[in-house]
């Protein structure tokens, strides 16, 4: 008998339906990974497992027993637990992360309203062991890098002694150190008889760990692969069309640097290094959490310092004092965390696609200070056709879109005006394989410019680039051939 059976789940939002008779069986000790372009309805599945949501047809039975929690506590309390991609809501700031792995005790009141402060910091690290992850129990939650916050979540989720573990895009955040750790802690709980509901972008997770992929497409399971997984199908199946025959080849950029640093050093007493990139060159830099190339791109933004060194910008001096400095000199950035550097809250003045892409251009494009709505409209317009957003229009707000068509419009935002160099951290977080590879022909595209992008993932770095190099203890070390070097999916064979 399975341990979770979805049979035949349909919801709609108005006139969109998310699921459409969805069916979809998990035995115990299996790890079941769902495949599906953004919007294909992933996340109404697992929001309906979680208790967020209710069908509007079928039903789910959860170890031969209707399930149909109304509130995620009901869910969690019956053995399904989900962590989220968004890790936001795990710990509060000015809590310690100790603190946060012991919430959802002192929420429902099973440890006493005053505990001493080496009792919390015993449970949390005994959680941490459990777990299998090395986490400061006193340190500041709200300082944690999102791989660490990532970590606090599962480990908590982890002692709540779940049946059923489902998680959403855990290694977005992680090094592959930290995603090899992670994928050792989950096989040994499938070992142990946990059901996993894995939902990923990445096909190195899914080959590490899949039993079934099970590919969600307009709502519904449209094909199940047995491991090993023929991912160029899975893909295929997802996307509803065939891939490119090959990745875009690697181009030879000729000429001056657009943008150069010599003798920088992100630290005091790292290395030195040079870096120099030309007018229509895509350069990734590649290298574990904690290596610098956040850093580094910060740095070159004006939201941080070169410890030495000296950049040169269209064979210029470039030192801005504040990223508002450098958007004026013609470098932008998009940052590692969408939701935090990039996109207003939702129901805060802002939030819309045409608000999102041109408000740090508002100076330049309205100097009296008036602002033309028709002039927003068209330049968000423009950008939903050119990098083939997902929308119901220029003003429907970017919280209504899923996370690669956010993504999109954060790039949409610096395609609006010409620039020099364009810096991007980690823009393939929570972007399925289609939307990437539209993001990555935009990239491309752009030949007016250079690119700098920081990623973790060195087959995305491959994918994208004319360059990768990889940065390690703070320096640049090696570089290697980038686009062109393999097909899409092959990573995972």
């Amino acid at each position: 008998m399975p341990l979770l059976h979805a049979q035949a789940l349909s919801r709609s939002f108005g006139s969109t339906r998310a699921l459409v008779e969805l069916t979809l069986s998990i035995e115990p000790g299996e790890i079941v990974a769902l495949m599906g372009a953004n919007g294909a309805g992933k996340s109404t599945f697992v929001k309906i497992l979680s208790g967020v949501l209710a069908p509007d047809a079928g039903s789910v039975l959860f170890k031969g027993r209707p399930y149909a929690p109304s509130v995620p506590a009901e869910a969690t309390a019956a053995g399904v637990v989900t962590v989220h991609q968004s890790t936001d809501l795990v710990g509060i700031p000015g809590l310690t992360v100790g603190d946060a792995l012991l919430l959802n005790r002192f929420v429902d009141r099973r440890e006493p309203f005053f505990v001493s402060r080496r009792r919390v910091r015993r449970e949390a690290q005994a959680m941490l062991r459990e777990a299998g992850f090395d986490l400061p129990v006193d340190r500041n939650f709200a300082e944690l890098p999102a791989a660490d916050r990532q970590l606090v979540a599962i480990a908590r989720a982890l002692v709540n002694r779940a049946e059923l573990l489902i998680l959403d895009e855990p290694t977005a955040s992680l090094s592959a150190a930290e995603s090899r750790r992670l994928y050792a802690t989950l096989l040994d709980l499938k070992r142990r008889g946990m059901a996993i509901l894995y939902i990923s972008h990445r096909t190195a997770d899914l080959a590490a760990l899949a039993d079934r992929v099970a590919v969600l497409r307009g709502g519904r399971v449209v094909e199940t692969f047995a491991r090993p997984v023929d991912f160029d199908a899975a893909i295929e199946t997802m996307i509803g069309r065939p891939l490119a025959s090959a990745r875009p080849d690697a181009r030879r950029a000729d000429g001056d640097p657009v943008f150069e640093i010599s003798g920088g050093r992100l630290l005091p007493g790292s290395e030195p290094f040079d870096l120099a990139l030309r007018r229509g060159e895509v350069v990734a830099i590649t290298g574990v959490l904690g290596a610098g190339k956040s850093r580094l791109l910060s740095a070159v933004f004006g939201a941080g310092r070169l410890a030495e060194g000296a950049m040169r910008l269209d064979g210029a001096r470039y030192a801005p004092e504040s990223p508002r400095e450098a958007i004026a000199a013609g470098v932008a950035m998009a940052g590692e965390d969408r939701h935090r550097s990039s996109l207003m809250p939702a129901g805060w003045p802002g939030e819309t696609i045409a608000e999102t892409i041109s408000l740090p251009h508002l100076s330049r494009w309205y100097p009296s200070g008036f602002i033309r709505p028709r002039r927003e409209r068209a330049k968000a317009e423009a950008a939903i056709d050119r990098l083939g957003i997902r929308a119901a229009g220029p003003t429907a707000s970017v919280w209504t879109l899923s996370g690669g068509n956010q993504q999109k419009v954060v790039l949409g935002r610096w395609e609006a005006e010409p620039g020099r160099l364009l810096l991007l951290d980690e823009p393939f977080q929570g972007v399925d394989v289609g939307a990437r590879h539209d993001i990555i022909t935009a990239i491309r595209s752009r030949t007016d410019r250079a690119t700098l992008i920081a990623t973790s993932d060195p087959e995305e770095a491959i994918e994208v680039a004319d360059r990768v190099l990889t940065m390690d203890h703070h320096t640049i070390r090696e570089g290697r051939a980038g686009a062109g070097a393999r097909r899409i999916g092959e990573d995972a064979r």
